[in-house]
C-alpha cells in the first residue's frame, strides 16, 4: 500500500539524513492528510484511496514542472534544480507514466471502444482514460491528444 511506502521512506529518508527527501515525503503526507480530512467531510471514514493518492502526486509532479520552467524563465537555476530533485522523489512512488506512443494507442483504443466522433464526446473519453490509468498518464498531454483525434 503506498500509505506504508511513504511512512517507510521517510523513516529510511530520517535515518539516512536526506534532507530533501524528508522535506518533500513531509509534504506529500501533509497533502494526503488534507485529502484525508476533506474525504472524512463527505462520510469517507478510511481516507482516499490509491487512485486518488496517485492523482494527488500527480498534480504536484505538474506544480513543480510549471515551478521550474517559470524558475527557469527567471534565471533561478537552483531553485529549478530543487523543483527537478523534488519531482524524482515524487515519481519514486508513482507506478511507471505512459509515454507519447502508448497515450496515443490508449486514446485512439478507448475513441474507438466508446465510438467517439466529436469534440461533444470528449469528456467521455477523458473520463474512461482517467478510470483506467489514473497515476500512469499525463492527462494533460492525453488532452491534447484527444482533441487533436476528435476533430
Amino acid at each position: 500500500m503506498l500509505r506504508t511506502e511513504l511512512s517507510d521512506a521517510l523513516k529510511n529518508a530520517m535515518r539516512g539524513n536526506e534532507k530533501r527527501a524528508v522535506a518533500t515525503i513531509r509534504l506529500i503526507l501533509a497533502a494526503l492528510k488534507d485529502r484525508d480530512i476533506c474525504a472524512r467531510g463527505r462520510g469517507n471514514t478510511d481516507g482516499v484511496d490509491e487512485a486518488e493518492i496517485l492523482e494527488m502526486l500527480q498534480s504536484m509532479v505538474k506544480q513543480r514542472r510549471d515551478s521550474i520552467s517559470m524558475y527557469e524563465q527567471g534565471g533561478r537555476c537552483e531553485l529549478a534544480e530543487r523543483e527537478q530533485e523534488e519531482i524524482e522523489i515524487i515519481t519514486h512512488f508513482m507506478p511507471e507514466q505512459l509515454g507519447d506512443d502508448e497515450i496515443r494507442g490508449a486514446v485512439t483504443d478507448v475513441i474507438a471502444e466508446l465510438e467517439a466522433s466529436s469534440l461533444k464526446d470528449m469528456g467521455r473519453v477523458m473520463a474512461s482514460l482517467k478510470e483506467r490509468f489514473s497515476g500512469r498518464m499525463d492527462f494533460g498531454r492525453a488532452s491534447s491528444v484527444v482533441k487533436e483525434s476528435l476533430v
